[in-house]
């Protein structure tokens, strides 16, 4: 089963809505950075939550979310798009604690809880859109809803879930974001805030075998979805060697001089995918004259 997302609308256009599968993309991150179950956990809660931003741009605009807590898991880097391509690392992918009090991968400690969420807009323009909040519980869900209120004045609510398997590998991923358009009457909001009550998490309504559209029908009621368009995602990296033998050459002659004559060889990995380029000496000589 490939992983998609839906984007909806429902009661009649006074909600906006997204819901993703998103376990196989994890499993990817999960398998280039063999992360442990806590680092999964978060890697995938932010990435999860990523993807939906990335659906709600337009074109070839571009997301860069960076979820910064004082936790040891370090830094969470999310870039995605609008095509429902999504790639993150985390700065510690070997981090895992015992299950919290409820039974859950500790996300919050590993996280941290004092730092911050923040969200770059690439909109292809002269200035990025760049918001930031403070972290307000590390468990990631709570702060994407946090922001979105904050930062885009956008009532929403935020799941995301992932849960590992005993050999580390995904289980099941996914999220939903639903957000209130402006005008929503107060019924509306009281009976999605009883349904949201009410509802299991994401990660185990996945686990049960719900798919994206019937998420968002458990949430909103069937009745009152209108699914509006149907999107493939996955882990997808735009590095290339190419790329990197650019960044060589802005680093100048003298640079690429001291690497020819040290080493003969280079070696540059892509932090989002951990892809590995080598460059001959041939290769570096080539640079060099490049860069003259």
């Amino acid at each position: 089963m490939s992983d998609y997302m839906v984007k909806a609308l429902a009661y009649n256009g006074q909600i906006r809505a997204y819901a993703v599968r998103s376990t196989d993309t994890i499993n990817e991150a999960q398998r280039r950075h063999y992360t442990w179950p806590t680092a999964s956990a978060a890697l995938g809660r932010a990435m999860t939550a990523g993807v939906m931003m990335g659906a709600m741009q337009k074109g070839e605009e571009k997301i860069t979310v960076k979820v910064e807590g004082d936790g040891p898991l370090g830094i969470i880097l999310v870039d995605t798009d609008a095509k429902g391509h999504v790639r993150g690392y985390v700065t510690n992918p070997q981090t895992h604690f015992e299950l919290n009090e409820q039974g859950k991968l500790d996300v919050k400690r590993a996280v941290g809880v004092n730092g911050t969420l923040t969200v770059v807009k690439d909109t292809g323009l002269r200035d990025n859109f760049s918001g930031q909040v403070p972290l307000v519980s590390g468990e990631l869900g709570e702060d994407f809803t946090y922001y979105f209120a904050t930062s885009e004045q956008t009532p929403s609510s935020v799941g995301v879930g992932v849960l590992v398997n005993p050999d580390n590998t995904i289980l099941a991923a996914g999220g939903f974001i639903i957000q209130l358009m402006p005008g929503t009457e107060d019924k509306v909001i009281t009976e999605i805030e009883g349904r949201l009550t009410s509802a299991p998490p994401v990660s185990t309504m996945i686990r049960e075998g719900l798919m994206p559209e019937e998420i968002l029908n458990r949430l909103l009621g069937k009745e009152n979805v209108k699914i509006l368009e149907k999107m493939p995602i996955e882990f997808r990296c735009t590095c290339s060697k190419e790329r990197f033998g650019n960044a060589i050459i802005s680093l100048g002659v003298k640079e690429i001089q001291e690497m020819i004559d040290d080493d003969g060889k280079a070696e540059a990995q892509c932090h989002f995918c951990n892809a590995a380029y080598q460059f001959s000496l041939e290769e570096l000589e080539e640079l060099r004259n490049l860069a003259k």
